[in-house]
């Protein structure tokens, strides 16, 4: 089979290099759909990048028609052959894409994962009660996040993501993907929380939010426990990003979007300590890092 690499790495979103890729060795594919036959077979290239980093949203492209396993999933392809994945803040890789081409032949593409360390932040000022909640707001926390979580199930045909995606607001990142968080009480001790999901950015309170990439509106509400205003836009395939913490919201669920138009205001609502905008990206249920693709 001839690979060709592509004289720009244009094809590749928040990736450390690109290369086209060929792993000839033999696996036991995962079973297919009988459908994947539909698209015209028109281009024979396969094109993923050398390596990725943690949190970064990759795509990668493979001959019109292929049928693309990685992990679990069966990844959509675009009409031009892209798919697109993510890679979480843990992954350790190498990862592995099993491809099974229009004409029965396969091939397993294996990326190498760059690690990335993680700092610690401490966070002071959030109150006792929002950090370890009574047993009632804990179960109100838990059905509100599982009412975003299940709009991240969402797999449109739509490719809104190949945009070039924009900063929703500009200011001082406060906050940064993937660092784990201490919250620190008034008597001095520290309570260790998950990693951060996304990136903050300082701003004023009011600050128009824009989008940063076209979208369709899945998930528009204020006035939760944790995360107060919150949006989320679907960008197709599977990638989304969330904004928390709104002041208002100016768009509602079905709206599609467009890359710029405002969407919302900054605030401090929900668990917060002053005006910010949380901007966090998802890839289903993977956990992706924003700054990467605005770098």
């Amino acid at each position: 089979m001839k690979i060709v690499l592509p004289p720009l790495c244009l094809l590749i979103v928040s990736l450390t290099g690109c290369t086209a890729a060929q792993d000839t060795r033999q696996v036991s594919p995962p079973v297919f759909p009988a459908t994947f036959h539909a698209t015209v077979n028109r281009d024979q290239h396969i094109v993923f990048p050398r390596s990725v980093s943690q949190g970064a949203m990759v795509i990668g492209k493979v001959p019109l028609g292929s049928a693309v396993r990685f992990g679990s999933r069966l990844l959509r392809l675009s009409p031009d052959g892209s798919v697109v994945f993510g890679v979480g803040r843990d992954e350790k890789g190498p990862l592995t894409l099993a491809i099974l081409k229009r004409d029965g032949s396969k091939e397993t593409v294996r990326i190498p994962v760059t690690t990335r360390d993680w700092p610690i932040e401490r966070i002071t000022g959030v109150p006792a009660a929002t950090v370890n909640p009574p047993p009632a707001i804990a179960a109100r926390i838990q059905r509100e996040q599982a009412r975003v979580v299940a709009v991240r199930t969402r797999d449109d045909a739509r490719t809104d993501f190949t945009q070039a995606f924009i900063w929703p607001v500009r200011g001082r990142i406060s906050g940064r993907f993937g660092n784990q968080r201490i919250y620190m009480l008034a008597d001095g001790s520290g309570t260790p929380k998950s990693a951060h999901s996304g990136m903050d950015i300082a701003a004023a309170q009011g600050t128009p939010v824009k989008a940063p990439a076209a979208g369709i509106v899945t998930f528009a509400e204020s006035g939760l426990y944790l995360t107060g205003g919150t949006m989320v836009i679907d960008h197709g395939h599977g990638i989304s990003s969330n904004f928390l913490h709104l002041s208002r919201i100016d768009a509602k669920v079905g709206d599609r979007v467009q890359q710029g138009q405002i969407v919302a205001a900054v605030g401090a609502t929900g668990r917060a300590t002053g005006p910010h905008l949380h901007w966090g990206m998802n890839w289903f249920d993977v956990r992706i890092d924003p700054l990467l693709l605005l770098e």
